[in-house]
């Protein structure tokens, strides 16, 4: 037996529940990991608390827990190609990912990712690094960003946010980015300006940068898109990844599964390279899981949340 996340209705944090499972194992063409750390995300926990968002990506329950993890290759099925028993990876299993075993299927397809991981990042790191990773380079890959812009981040203090500062400032952008004040000075530290959310919002833009704002990534509500309309940015220079199916104004709506194949190595090699750091905000122990799924609802944390298994 080992141990997974499992939930069987949809509700909050009091709905996770840690199981006792019959333990996987990889069949043909199959890797199994052995789970060392589970990277959390709002869509994590958007989806155990909604049937609609569920539905989405053809979950139903009873299920696992979570989406990004990071470990060691245990087990290898005949005609598995690409790895090896030993071997640190990290990558993405839909529903799976909080658990000691996932069991992934390679080459991989669909919403499922497996990479090796780079000797100097560790596994906290790395579980940190898929849905974030790639929604950032999405957001930013849809708004064409481009040397001497000066671009609007929504939630910049978030987890998607935090790549998304980051991967801007490479390509020589002066970079916004909307957060509350308690997060400016770790903003700062990225990179970003900082800026106040809510009322308002448009005319500390102004101020802030009279000479014009030219593309916006909106990564949390509508908020930023809007003020990026209003502040004349065309709507195809203004990304959102939580704007649903009909986001405000024509703008770009996308998401990680719409980043280039080429992103996650990009970021890693920034990270390697001291370009990119990744804040860990908290770990947690997987018996914790409720505390860390509360933590990160609150939509205050700086940086990543972990669960370590």
């Amino acid at each position: 037996m080992s141990r997974a996340i499992v939930y069987e209705t949809f509700g909050g944090p009091e709905v996770l529940q840690v199981r006792e499972v019959p333990e996987p194992h990889a069949g043909p063409g199959a890797v199994r990991v052995r789970v060392t750390a589970a990277g959390l995300n709002p869509m994590d926990w958007g989806i155990a608390s909604r049937l609609e968002a569920a539905a989405q990506f053809g979950i139903t329950v009873p299920s696992g827990f979570g989406y990004d993890f990071a470990g060691v290759i245990d087990e290898i099925g005949t005609g598995a190609a690409g790895f090896a028993v030993g071997d640190r990876v990290y990558g993405g299993a839909l529903g799976r990912a909080v658990a000691d075993f996932v069991v992934i299927e390679t080459p991989t397809s669909g919403s499922e990712m497996l990479w090796h991981t780079p000797e100097v990042i560790s596994d906290e790191v790395a579980a940190a690094l898929p849905v974030a990773g790639m929604t950032a380079a999405a957001a930013l890959a849809a708004i064409d960003l481009r040397s001497g812009d000066t671009v609007l981040i929504g939630g910049a203090a978030g987890g998607v946010g935090i790549f998304a500062v980051q991967l801007a400032k490479l390509t020589g952008v002066r970079v916004l980015g909307t957060a509350s004040e308690g997060t400016f000075e770790f903003l700062r530290r990225l990179g970003a300006e900082p800026v106040a959310y809510g009322p308002g919002l448009a005319d500390r833009v102004r101020a802030l940068a009279p000479d014009g704002v030219t593309a916006a990534a909106d990564l949390f509500g509508t908020e930023t898109a809007e003020t990026a309309l209003a502040l004349g940015v065309p709507p195809e220079r203004i990304s959102t990844i939580a704007a649903g199916p009909s986001p405000p104004g024509g703008v770009r709506a996308t998401g990680g599964f719409d980043a280039s194949p080429e992103s996650m190595r990009q970021i890693t090699d920034a990270i390697l390279g001291g370009e990119i750091t990744v804040p860990i905000a908290a770990t947690y122990p997987i018996e914790k899981i409720r505390d860390a799924v509360t933590l990160q609802a609150g939509r205050h944390v700086h940086g990543k949340i972990v669960v370590t298994l």
